[in-house]
């Protein structure tokens, strides 16, 4: 849709605030700073601003936002100090294939020529290469173009934040508004090699089916459903998943992939085809040769993002959306195969412990929320816990980084939540990475974002800890934090659990409630 662009005279702030009201962007996060104050001062009506305390805080929250709303977000950040605060968060955004739209405050233009305070001097390169692309316009009236070209870039596939510079003294100067237009990116692969792909999975005698974060951010999800059971394949999650794809309690689903050769050749070793859906081929962690693929097996890649296509390491890859392209390969289908007798995954019960195990308070999880939520996690050592205790069955109902950084989850919740009003979101955290983005529990109480926070407090980083085996580690305890203090200290209630008994009460209870509310879990480690 192309309409007429505003009339002659306008501002540069003016002509923004009408980009982003076109877009829908009427949420801003940001860390207010000097050199953004002509742009905020006065807000304009439909506009809310969601305060953060510290820059990577605004740039998770607006990630979060981003994805759950299936759209753009907009965030300010303030100068180069406020870009550079907000790095990591940034390469989050990158990792997470978030289209966050990235404003920062620049020194105003009469002053650039003599260093002044607070400026950035090399404004378009500090966030590379954690950006599709960044600019400081030349000229003023070029600064809503610049914004409205950002919008386009970040969402185009595959999605990631954008960058623009904005001196100071831009905002008050006349320009000409660009058209308000709409750019639509998803494409399907070629359909002849869609029909060869599909003609080797009709071939195959026993396919199985690996999805990635890519199937749910191009609305696949239930195109990767029906696709599996056509062919009765068991489906695996990639490794290092973001997002989750498949239902994770249907009776074809096999598990999560770990991050490393030699055990995805042992899960995926005995089947002729490998189809993966959306995700790399594939993520590692840690080294243990394997080969890949297993013998005996071809590998085809369908995957949005054409640098995950250059980068597999095997087989053929095609680029393209996911749901367009699932549901081409279902229309290729060619004979029924007889259902499986029995699921391919169980969940155990959790081990009996002497304490509060990190299983238990997993279970108790899955037991009470609501099963329509949406869960937001960055809880490293109990990560195989999440996986067994707390199956994903919706639709963009999950969301962790891509990065591996700490401190995305507790912000990218608030931004989750805003996009969702009158659902709970659940944060599943750990007591190390809460404390990366703590201050995100200011912005939750500020803007009475729903979340719901459970901490699971085990008194250090104990994911390092297992990676160093018996090896004694430094650094890694921090025992003496109490995350519901702390939470309260910002204005969240907050309640602190060490007794198995009360585990499941005081959960009911913040299931109940509305709000932002946290529960800190103690897990005992023995």
């Amino acid at each position: 849709m192309i309409q007429s662009g505003i009339a002659r005279g306008t501002t540069v702030r003016d002509a923004v605030f009408d980009l982003l009201r076109h877009h829908g962007m009427t949420t801003i996060f940001g860390n207010p700073g000097s050199t953004e104050l002509p742009m905020f001062s006065d807000l304009p009506e439909g506009f809310r601003y969601v305060t953060g305390l510290q820059e990577s805080v605004v740039v998770a929250m607006a990630d979060g936002h981003a994805l759950a709303r299936r759209g753009p977000a907009f965030v300010n950040l303030h100068s180069a100090a406020g870009v550079g605060h907000a790095m990591g968060a940034i390469y989050s955004a990158f990792r997470n294939r978030a289209p966050v739209v990235i404003t920062a405050g620049q020194q105003s233009r009469p002053l650039l020529k003599s260093d002044p305070f607070l400026f950035a001097e090399a404004p378009t390169v500090l966030p590379q290469p954690y950006v599709k692309w960044a600019i400081e316009p030349a000229r003023a009236e070029d600064v809503p173009a610049a914004i409205a070209r950002a919008i386009h870039i970040a969402t185009l596939p595959p999605a990631g934040p954008v960058f623009v510079s904005i001196p100071l003294d831009d905002w008050g100067k006349s320009c000409d508004t660009p058209v308000l237009r709409e750019v639509a990116g998803r494409a399907q692969p070629d359909p002849a090699r869609l029909a060869e792909v599909a003609a080797r999975l009709n071939g195959a005698d026993s396919p199985v089916m690996v999805m990635g974060a890519g199937v749910d951010a191009d609305d696949g999800w239930d195109g990767a459903v029906a696709l599996a059971e056509q062919y009765q394949a068991p489906v695996w999650v990639a490794p290092l998943a973001s997002r989750c794809s498949f239902p994770e309690s249907h009776p074809l689903f096999a598990g999560f992939l770990p991050a490393n050769e030699a055990d995805i050749e042992r899960h995926l070793g005995g089947h002729d085809l490998i189809l993966a859906l959306g995700a790399p081929v594939f993520t590692y962690h840690y080294e243990r040769p394997g080969t890949i693929p297993p013998a005996g097996a071809s590998l085809i890649q369908i995957v949005s993002d054409p640098q995950q296509a250059a980068g597999a390491v095997c087989g053929l890859s095609l680029v393209g959306n996911l749901a367009l392209s699932l549901a081409a390969l279902r229309d290729h289908f060619d004979q029924p195969r007889p259902p499986r007798r029995a699921p391919l995954r169980t969940f155990a019960a959790p081990a009996p412990a002497r304490g509060i195990s990190g299983a238990m308070a997993l279970r108790t999880l899955q037991d009470l929320r609501p099963r329509d939520g949406i869960v937001v996690e960055e809880a490293p050592s109990s990560r195989d816990d999440v996986h067994d205790h707390l199956p994903i069955d919706r639709p963009g109902g999950f969301f962790a980084t891509a990065s591996g950084g700490l401190g995305y989850a507790l912000p990218a919740a608030v931004g989750v939540a805003l996009s969702n009003p009158g659902q709970t979101v659940l944060a599943v955290l750990g007591d190390g990475s809460s404390m990366y983005s703590i201050q995100g529990i200011w912005s939750a109480v500020e803007h009475d974002a729903d979340v719901l926070f459970v901490i699971l407090n085990n008194g250090g980083y104990a994911a390092l800890r297992g990676f160093a085996g018996n090896k004694p580690v430094v650094g890694c305890d921090i025992g003496h934090l109490s995350l519901a203090a702390i939470a309260e200290a910002q204005g969240c209630p907050a309640r602190r659990v060490s007794d198995p008994a009360e585990l499941e009460p005081a959960l009911r209870e913040a299931f109940a409630a509305r709000g932002p509310r946290l529960v800190e879990v103690m897990i005992d480690a023995g």
